[in-house]
């Protein structure tokens, strides 16, 4: 099907709920920002107002997180344009990735309004030509109008809400504009911005001091308009009026609170995103400042902080937050879970006496669902583990792939067989041995085949065949024909833990198919092995195991 054969098909189907609706947004946005300039200028034009009129049905956090996927592929100026017309939090997730040519650049620039030439201006990478035409519009194009005198008054407030003991910006050399880099949850990337960092500080003269303090000042709608101290892009467009939960970039609840009442904000949190010398907690005092002449509210002046080590639970270093957050949720999950499928088994066994068949049916079903939950979790610390420390299989470590394979065409085929979907897969050789921990190769071929069931539509068949070949070097292949759900979707886009081609985690409620594809991958590294997705199929390679006889070399190709 292609893309604007897809298009006319979403845009032929009203979405019937919140969901649907959801769906259809990523879809759309999806399609215009990978094949945006192969496609006709009227669908562009449906798909774009197909958009804006679905973007008040789907949350923020949506747009947000959508942005922040297709950012990193966001080459299509319209579909930049829209989100950047965007919240100031949804445009920034936007403006921070996008790559444009430097006609589109400036096509583009005259149309953005302050906040997003604000995140702009804090990028390095832009074209020449671009940076030229953001210092042409000048810097009051850069931030919301402020009183005269405002600066001075804002400088005031800060010095007295700042800890005496605290440096003085004057003494602070000042701090050049660093590009905001998006973190996301790949090694990979982590590795080349360390790299990155390493290159940039061979060339610097002496090290650069870190940045423990920025001045900010917000609108009367609670968001960030200017800053000073830090990278615009990393807090230009936050909200200290709303409390972010689950380590989202924001403020807490005390923050919260205070501008609801129009009071001093004093020590409360703030969570940010960006380079390493500002992402992760800080601290910030502000107070509310209103009109001179009309006495209207007009916002908070403060500055913010990095905490003191007696602000930080059990003085915790910072590079632990991660691991240590992921082992405590998975604490957290499975002690309840437990329990609940505890007292559903007693219930189901009528241990503690005589129970009606509706309340074991309730029982069974709670049972298989904690088993389903189970699995998840184990996946999710599978996962944790693998991108801590990959450990290679022991020597006597050997899995019987074909076993494994006839286990798991069992096990999925109450799902093959709800889905309607058809699984064919072949044998190729004599022998299906690899050097793999035999839980982590069924974690491996399980999750890889159900995710792809899961995206498979009705009447599909998924066709793959395993091959082992008794020859040096050779691996152990479990090789599946693409769905045509993710035919033209690109190895980034498989491997990005939040992707999903339908918006959601179909089958999976809680786990996309981008989180499953990057467990298979790591989990294949850690056994010496590696997830090969090609243009028409995805292979799964093991290290063989099998015996070198010559009958094996000299034998044809099994079924």
């Amino acid at each position: 099907m292609t893309a604007d054969s897809m298009i006319a098909t979403i845009l032929r189907q009203a979405p019937s709920s919140r969901r649907a609706g959801i769906a259809a947004w990523r879809q759309l946005s999806d399609i215009l920002a990978q094949r945006g300039n192969q496609l006709p200028e009227s669908d562009v034009r449906r798909a774009l107002h197909a958009l804006a009129v679905l973007r008040p049905q789907v949350p923020e956090k949506i747009r947000r997180d959508c942005a922040k996927a297709i950012a990193r592929h966001g080459r299509f100026a319209p579909l930049v344009a829209l989100y950047a017309h965007d919240v100031p939090a949804v445009s920034a997730a936007m403006l921070r990735g996008a790559r444009l040519t430097e006609a589109d650049w400036l096509a583009l620039l005259p149309a953005t309004d302050a906040t997003a030439r604000s995140i702009l201006a804090g990028r390095t990478d832009l074209p020449q030509a671009a940076r030229r035409a953001l210092a042409a519009l000048g810097s009051a194009s850069m931030a919301l109008p402020r009183p005269e005198g405002a600066v001075a008054e804002s400088i005031t407030v800060m010095r007295e809400t700042v800890p005496e003991n605290a440096p003085s910006s004057e003494s602070q050399p000042e701090s050049r504009e660093e590009p905001v880099v998006s973190v996301a949850p790949s090694q990979i990337s982590e590795l080349v911005r360390r790299i990155d960092r390493f290159q940039a500080a061979r060339h610097q003269a002496a090290p650069k001091p870190p940045r423990t303090r920025f001045l900010f000042e917000t609108g009367p709608d609670g968001l960030i308009h200017w800053v000073d101290g830090v990278t615009r892009g990393a807090v230009v467009g936050l909200s200290i009026a709303e409390a972010a939960f689950g380590g989202e970039p924001g403020t807490d609840g005390l923050a919260a609170g205070a501008f609801r009442q129009r009071a001093e904000i004093v020590n409360a949190r703030m969570m940010l995103e960006g380079t390493r010398e500002e992402a992760g907690e800080w601290r910030f005092s502000a107070l509310p400042w209103f009109d001179p002449a009309t006495g209207q509210f007009r916002g908070y002046r403060g500055t913010a902080r990095r905490p003191h080590r007696n602000e930080t639970p059990y003085g915790a270093p910072e590079s632990d937050g991660a691991g240590d957050s992921i082992r405590q949720l998975i604490h957290e999950l499975r002690s309840p879970l437990n329990a609940i499928s505890g007292f559903a088994q007693i219930i189901s066994g009528q241990m503690f006496g005589p129970v009606s068949q509706s309340y074991r049916a309730m029982a069974d079903q709670i049972v298989a669902d904690s088993a389903a939950v189970q699995a998840i979790i184990d996946d999710l610390e599978a996962a944790a583990r693998a991108g801590q420390a990959p450990a290679l299989p022991a020597p006597g470590d050997i899995a019987d792939l074909n076993s494994i394979l006839v286990q798991v065409e069992s096990d999925l085929a109450a799902l093959l067989a709800q889905q309607r979907v058809e699984l064919s897969l072949s044998r190729v050789g004599r022998s299906f041995a690899a050097r793999a921990v035999d839980a982590n190769a069924r974690r491996m071929i399980g999750r890889l085949l159900t995710a792809l069931v899961d995206i498979s539509g009705p009447g599909a068949a998924l066709v793959g065949q395993l091959v082992a070949e008794a020859a040096p070097g050779d691996m152990v292949q479990l090789r599946v024909v693409r769905p045509a759900a993710i035919r033209f979707a690109s190895a980034a886009e498989l491997l990005d833990p939040g992707f999903s081609p339908e918006g959601e985690a179909p089958g999976a409620a809680i786990l996309s198919l981008g989180f499953s594809m990057r467990l298979v991958d790591s989990l294949a590294h850690g056994a010496g092995g590696r997830l090969e997705i090609g243009d028409n199929a995805l292979t799964l390679h093991l290290p063989s195991a099998n015996p070198l006889h010559e009958a094996d070399r000299a034998a044809p190709g099994g079924e």
